[in-house]
């Protein structure tokens, strides 16, 4: 079916001369993957922070061309020849998804260079391998969508279905990394991101590639719009609708007698972690915490609650009595939460060779009132390569280490945190916040907001905590909870249970957001029962793909049959 889609197509173009998209389809060689990789990079214009989502039409609709193209594949026929064909696609996905993801995450070699002594030399493998490596997810989704492939609307669906799968693939194997998956692209777009309340992130994947894609199906030789562009309108028609109804009844209630104050530091990286500039950087953050942002205001007396950003302190606070002192005097009475390192012996079957027990160090959330820590959180998912290195027996003999130094051990959970005068919290340290269904688990006493400390000073004024704070945001929709984001260059915001932005530092700035907390709402049915919709939608999509594949092929079969 594919081939006579070829066939009619090329001889359509024979007529008037070839288009675009057929030059696309019939391109070869480093023409094809040239093509692949400026497809891939236009689509990073539809994250943040350009927010371009158009640019993602690009990117698709040259991918359904390009798999289009897949089935001039060289092959003797039958599996051959669908094999063959599925490794075009694959090279063809691997392409776009270089492109896409070099241009949406070179950002990353900014860490590289916080202690160019140390880590310059892995800036080629932050900027140029991980996108190589997480292209080949992609790769996979395009054969995938080879497999079953037709020639008419149905690819659409088929191609949604494939890369539906691979981007979950991408967010769960080897711990996961969903960052810049394609549904981002309608995280931006009021409205339509409302839709993540019903599928969340991955859900978002599928409907972002058949809206985006659909119009890749204009050049099939029709005077009216074909029926996926006719179901990609409906859908952005009911998306649209479904967020104005649901943002126009969602009125923004706030938690009686909680007030809190969020501090930006905005403290270069290169200083963050020398413990000589403990005393300093301390006295920085209670100096901005406390000043009075305007004219009969108290600063930090005025607060109930005083938050502070990820790894605050390049010491161990718990050790340091004089530390937790200065902090007390100057709350007067308010709570601090705050990013800092927890440390705790471990049980006696964890001794050392040596027969000294070993310390765990943990990146955690403490909630200190009257300098006195009472409440903690320890991080559970760890960034690898960041704060801990994978398969670090054959990396480590090589000279490779992790960014972040010293020992770093994974918190048992459960994600939940109890401060003094506030609901029940879903903590969320750094990197966490890119993980939907992770934020609010299903059992037991539903948190009533998002806590999320961050330190995104590791990437300077780039595109990545751009990008962070829009996966955060889009968590708040996902969980109908209000969200309270401290980073510590930026960006710092207070966030509805709607996904709307009530308060917000820019990146690069210091001070402070004196705020009332917003109340959660009722579950919304991604969090009631997380990847249910989301696996439901993957369902339809696949019936779709499936029934043009079958459909194709028997329109095959018939012709053959009556040209005998």
């Amino acid at each position: 079916m594919a081939q006579q889609f070829l066939t009619k197509t090329f001889s359509d173009g024979a007529r008037t001369g070839p288009t675009l998209p057929q030059r696309i389809i019939l391109s070869e060689g480093w023409t094809r993957r040239a093509i692949a990789f400026a497809a891939g990079a236009v689509g990073a214009l539809a994250l943040a922070p350009v927010d371009f989502s158009p640019a993602m039409f690009v990117t698709l609709c040259v991918a359904v061309w390009l798999i289009d193209g897949s089935a001039a594949a060289r092959g003797d026929g039958g599996f051959a020849h669908l094999a063959a064909s599925m490794r075009r696609a694959a090279g063809a996905g691997w392409w776009l998804g270089f492109g896409y993801f070099l241009a949406g995450l070179w950002w990353l070699g900014a860490a590289m260079l916080v202690e160019p002594d140390q880590f310059a030399w892995a800036l080629p493998l932050a900027v140029i391998g991980a996108p190589a490596v997480l292209a080949l997810f992609p790769a996979l989704g395009f054969a995938l969508a080879r497999a079953l492939w037709s020639g008419g609307s149905a690819r659409i669906f088929t191609l949604a279905a494939g890369l539906g799968a691979s981007e979950f693939l991408r967010g769960s194997l080897f711990t996961g990394f969903p960052w810049n998956d394609f549904g981002m692209a309608l995280a931006a777009v009021p409205y339509l991101d409302q839709t993540a309340s019903l599928v969340g992130l991955h859900g978002l994947d599928i409907l972002a590639v058949i809206l985006f894609a659909a119009p890749a199906t204009l050049i099939d030789g029709r005077r009216r719009p074909t029926p996926a562009l006719a179901i990609a309108l409906a859908l952005a028609a009911a998306m649209a609708g479904y967020g104005g109804l649901r943002l126009g009844a969602g009125e923004t209630e706030y938690v009686e007698g909680v007030k809190l104050r969020l501090m930006q530091p905005n403290l270069p990286q290169d200083a963050k972690f020398k413990p000589e500039n403990g005393p300093a950087i301390l006295g920085r953050y209670l100096e901005l915490s406390d000043r009075a942002v305007a004219p009969g205001r108290s600063g930090v007396a005025d607060a109930t609650h005083l938050i502070w950003p990820e790894s605050a302190f390049p010491f161990i606070l718990s050790r340091d009595p004089d530390a937790l002192t200065r902090i007390a005097a100057t709350m007067r009475g308010a709570i601090l939460l705050t990013g800092a390192a927890r440390v705790e012996e471990s049980a006696s079957d964890a001794r050392r060779a040596d027969g000294e027990r070993r310390t765990k160090i943990f990146n955690s959330i403490l909630a200190i009132r009257d300098g006195r820590i009472v409440a903690a959180y320890d991080k559970t998912h760890l960034v690898p390569f960041g704060e801990y290195l994978p398969l670090s027996k054959l990396l480590a003999p090589l000279g490779v280490t992790q960014l972040v130094p010293g020992v770093w051990d994974e918190g048992t959970g459960p994600r939940r945190f109890a401060a003094p005068g506030l609901p029940l919290a879903a903590p969320l340290v750094c990197y966490e916040a890119i993980f939907p269904a992770e934020t609010a688990e299903p059992l037991g006493e539903r948190p009533q907001w998002l806590l999320n400390v961050t330190n995104d000073g590791w990437f300077g004024a780039t595109s990545g905590p751009y990008q962070h704070f829009a996966q955060a945001r889009l968590r708040a929709i996902e969980e109908g909870l209000p969200l309270a984001r401290v980073a510590n260059t930026g960006i710092s915001a207070l966030v509805d249970p709607y996904g709307r932005v009530l308060e917000r530092l820019p990146l690069g700035v210091d001070g402070v957001i004196d705020a009332r907390l917003p109340r959660a709402i009722q579950s919304p049915p991604f969090a009631a029962h997380p990847f249910r919709w989301t696996s439901t939608l993957w369902f339809f999509t696949i019936i779709f793909a499936l029934f043009g594949r079958f459909r194709g092929l028997a329109g095959s079969t018939s012709g053959r049959v009556g040209a005998r």
